[in-house]
């Protein structure tokens, strides 16, 4: 889908606050309500909008920690990564999980409450899973930049 100025402003406002008002993102890119409309609907339809989400604070709902865990499996086999996958879908703790190059097989973001938390997790989920060989987990001290999609960064189409 070739997306112009006016779809990339839109999106920006849109990543900033999802819950603006028509009239206001019409205001922030220069276009009255209806071409918003318009416009968001067919982004919508073509999947570049996948969805509206609140922005949540772990924190607030008590989950103080984050872990990332590398993990290698046993067998690189469609069957073994495809119930990898499906276990850590039932997961509600793991945030995001990435099959990725390199020295592990699998990066995955695990929101806890505490260490000990994590070590339940780890006793009566992670490490019930079949298939794997190595993992290696590091709880994350600090979070630097949590960022959106650079949308300054695409060049609209012409």
């Amino acid at each position: 889908m070739h997306l112009d100025k006016f779809d990339l402003a839109i999106l920006k406002v849109l990543q900033d606050d999802a819950r603006a008002s028509l009239n206001d993102i019409g205001a922030a890119v220069g276009l009255s309500a209806t071409p918003c409309w318009n416009r968001i609907k067919r982004m919508e339809r073509e999947g570049v909008i996948r969805g509206y989400t609140a922005d949540i604070s772990p924190e607030a709902l008590g989950f103080m920690d984050t872990v990332i865990v590398h993990v290698t499996l046993e067998s690189h086999s469609d069957a073994t990564l495809y119930e990898f996958g499906r276990a850590l879908a039932e997961i509600p703790e793991v945030l995001e999980a990435f099959l990725v190059s390199g020295d592990y097989d699998y990066i995955i973001r695990i929101a806890v409450r505490d260490t000990r938390d994590y070590e339940r997790l780890l006793r009566e989920r992670l490490y019930r899973i079949p298939g794997i060989r190595h993992s290696k987990s590091g709880f994350v001290l600090r979070s630097l930049k949590q960022s959106r999609l650079p949308l300054s960064a695409v060049a609209p189409a012409a």
